[in-house]
């Protein structure tokens, strides 16, 4: 009996150091992608929002409009990737955080649109959040929800 209690107990150890480990490594992956994907909406790049975004998208803007996928995709390529160098404005994300609930994950985070032009530099910050499924190897926002602070500062 003692002996069958030790092995179970050893195998629920090893499936939650396993489970853990697994864990670890989607953290890292969706953080790069998360990072990937502010550098690539700094210049509104399309490829990087097409494959950040998943198809069933449900986005709630911090304006309080609802929209999907291909109305994103509309706004983006209307306004054409920004060449512009150096950038004048750029996105930052800020306090990530990551939980798991079976395959799926969701992510909350500050994200910081940073602004510096001639007239001085400006920080407005938005509270977001995202549900994101593995696919094809790769991690995608399913929803997404956008809520601006009041904090923000001119310099």
């Amino acid at each position: 009996m003692k002996t069958l209690i030790a092995l179970l107990l050893t195998l629920c150890s090893s499936a939650s150091w396993a489970t853990e480990t697994m864990h670890e490594q989607a953290r890292e992956e969706i953080t790069k992608t998360l990072h990937t994907f502010m550098e690539g909406a700094s210049i509104n790049s399309a490829a990087i929002h097409e494959a950040f975004w998943a198809d069933e998208l449900v986005y709630t803007s911090s304006s309080g409009k609802r929209f999907g996928k291909a109305e994103l995709m509309s706004g983006v390529h209307a306004s054409g990737e920004i060449t512009e160098q150096p950038l004048t404005s750029y996105y930052t994300a800020e306090d990530v955080e990551i939980r798991f609930f079976g395959p799926t994950a969701v992510v909350n985070f500050t994200l910081v649109a940073h602004t510096d032009t001639n007239a001085g530099y400006s920080r407005q910050t938005f509270l977001n959040s995202g549900v994101f499924v593995q696919r094809d190897n790769r991690w995608q926002a399913v929803n997404w929800n956008a809520t601006r602070t009041a904090e923000s500062s001119t310099e």
